[in-house]
């Protein structure tokens, strides 16, 4: 990843233009088994039906080595891995909606998906995102399928990216349970795209992201002698004053 990378997103979806992209990142180690793969897989054919193009991405399919808190990324852009983590960040970049989906692991996201966060934080400091929409969705035995979608809409918003409701779903011993959340879930990926296509406006999570914002400025202010790039252009966008 490197400085300039982080200032290529901050853009919206036009009419007219390309067709719009949505992201499908799923978190749980168990491939093709996962009934969590499905639930994101559904919510793609949601936005797929609605005209947009779609990618899913098994995160155990990537080698993303677990951040080392070193701060390469906050002085350089760079990160000191050599790993497929840029490569998925570029597909981030280039992304008009993001699905996040994680199974439940002991109350929270696997570790899969947490490695995967955690080497996010450059790209949260630069508000890499912003322009993005996104939603979240979870699978569980029985409980924490609602507070794994809060956790991984507030990571989004994070990333300055606005976010529709997302979707738990609690399985137990039900083999059918997945199943008969199909339709909610590829109704989710309908109304993400029309959240992209209309900027839908979330004035609370838009006034959050503002408050970050205010507080990450502090980081490109301090960077600005190894960043100079970064820090202009939030400058030019009026992100510090």
């Amino acid at each position: 990843m490197t400085g300039s990378a982080t200032l290529e997103k901050i853009h919206a979806w036009e009419p007219g233009g390309e067709p719009l992209s949505v992201l499908g990142i799923q978190g749980s180690p168990r491939g093709t088994k996962s009934r969590t793969r499905m639930l994101t897989q559904w919510v793609l054919a949601g936005a797929a039906d609605a005209g947009a193009k779609t990618e899913l991405i098994d995160l155990t399919d990537l080698r993303i080595e677990a951040c080392t808190a070193c701060e390469s990324c906050s002085l350089t852009g760079r990160c000191v891995f050599s790993d497929d983590f840029p490569l998925l960040h570029e597909r981030l970049i280039r992304a008009d909606g993001i699905v996040l989906g994680s199974p439940v692991y002991i109350d929270n996201v696997t570790g899969q998906m947490k490695i995967f966060i955690d080497r996010l934080a450059d790209a949260i400091h630069y508000q890499v995102l912003t322009g993005t929409y996104g939603c979240s969705v979870a699978t569980t035995w029985s409980s924490g399928g609602r507070e794994v979608v809060r956790y991984l809409d507030h990571v989004l918003n994070y990333l300055g990216v606005l976010t529709v409701p997302g979707l738990h779903v609690a399985l137990k011993n039900d083999e059918r349970a997945i199943y008969r959340s199909a339709d909610a879930a590829k109704a989710l990926g309908k109304e993400l795209v029309q959240a992209i296509r209309t900027r839908t406006k979330f004035p609370e999570q838009e006034a959050f992201i503002g408050e970050n914002r205010e507080f990450f400025g502090r980081i490109v202010t301090d960077n600005r002698e190894w960043r100079p790039e970064a820090y202009d252009e939030w400058m030019r966008r009026g992100w510090i004053r």
